[in-house]
């Protein structure tokens, strides 16, 4: 049986078994079904945007602190950030999971002409708008450190703060220090890179050993095995919007956003800021700490045992600095760093 007849039979099933009127009863006086809106569904919201597709949201908490997470990938899905939950209390912060469109849980639409920067910075105030977000705080990890940037520059008027972890403000810059990352590595990695990114072969086992094993052991996430959620998010990789915008691997940035560059647009954004990076990160911490100059009510956090994923392998450093920022942005006892 095909899934139509089964929900033709399904709905037949229903419609016979249900309880008939009662004498003098008319179909608007009898006990109606729950409405889908009263419906509980744990937070989660499926949002409109673009007028065609849904992406999903889950509320987290009850606090009075509203924070939306954007996630990294490009691609990636909400799943690394549920260690949030072991550090947010709920009854101080309201924190929002959102998976981008195309990301495992939202709308996979086949249009490489969507995944674009601007775009993607449309469809945040369209999330915001449909969660009923204002005079909010907006985090950004990574590729979402770099949306939330876009986000500031246009719509700063709904924001009461905006956290930029493991992101520097140019695609430029990430790739003069992947650079120095890469040239870290064995004279033999390198050639075996050089070799398989020539020949654009980047699933051969040799290649990804180097990538998986030695770039991203040390920079992306220094515990391994990976967490659970870290490996999740993983797992659930949309790679045709990874490999639209970024390209084939953290080494190879071909994608729509390879001439991102928002270094001379920082001091626009004027409302407190948190900066955040890993000792160890794919970023430059001298680039994080000069986006802290430039923006002028600043905080820049180094987690010195961090990577890329700084709120997995340097947990303690990480939460201590976001949990103050959040605590006093809300109060209005924010200053910038000295």
């Amino acid at each position: 049986m095909d899934r139509r007849s089964f929900l033709q039979l399904s709905a037949a099933a229903l419609a016979s078994t249900a309880a008939p009127l009662a004498a003098g009863e008319s179909p608007t006086t009898a006990t109606a079904t729950p409405s889908r809106a009263a419906v509980k569904t744990g937070g989660i919201q499926l949002i409109p945007v673009d007028g065609k597709y849904k992406v999903w949201t889950k509320k987290v908490g009850s606090g009075k602190t509203k924070v939306l997470l954007l996630h990294g990938g490009p691609g990636c899905t909400h799943e690394y950030f549920e260690c949030f939950e072991d550090f947010l209390p709920r009854n101080e912060f309201t924190f929002y999971y959102y998976d981008q469109l195309g990301s495992y849980y939202s709308d996979q639409p086949d249009d490489k002409g969507l995944w674009t920067v601007d775009r993607f910075r449309e469809e945040v105030e369209q999330v915001r708008n449909g969660l009923g977000l204002d005079r909010f705080i907006l985090y950004g990890h990574s590729w979402g450190g770099m949306l939330g940037i876009e986000y500031a520059l246009k719509y700063q008027r709904h924001l009461k703060g905006l956290v930029i972890s493991n992101m520097t403000a140019s695609v430029k810059s990430y790739m003069e220090y992947m650079a120095v990352l890469r040239g870290r590595l064995s004279p033999e990695d390198q050639q075996t890179l050089e070799k398989y990114e020539k020949e654009e072969k980047y699933e051969e086992a040799d290649y990804q050993a180097i990538i998986f094993g030695k770039l991203y052991a040390q920079h992306l996430c220094r515990i391994v095995p990976h967490p659970d959620p870290v490996a999740r998010t993983f797992k659930h990789l949309a790679a045709p919007v990874y490999n639209t915008m970024q390209g084939a691997n953290e080494f190879v940035v071909t994608g729509t956003f390879k001439d991102w560059d928002r270094w001379a647009d920082l001091p626009k954004i004027k409302v407190p800021t948190f900066l955040s990076v890993g000792r160890h990160d794919e970023m430059n911490v001298e680039d994080i700490q000069r986006m802290g100059i430039k923006i002028p009510t600043s905080r820049v956090s180094v987690c010195e045992n961090g990577s890329h994923l700084s709120m997995y392998d340097d947990q303690e450093a990480y939460f201590k600095g976001l949990l103050r920022y959040l605590r006093d942005v809300e109060s209005g006892a924010f200053r910038a760093s000295a």
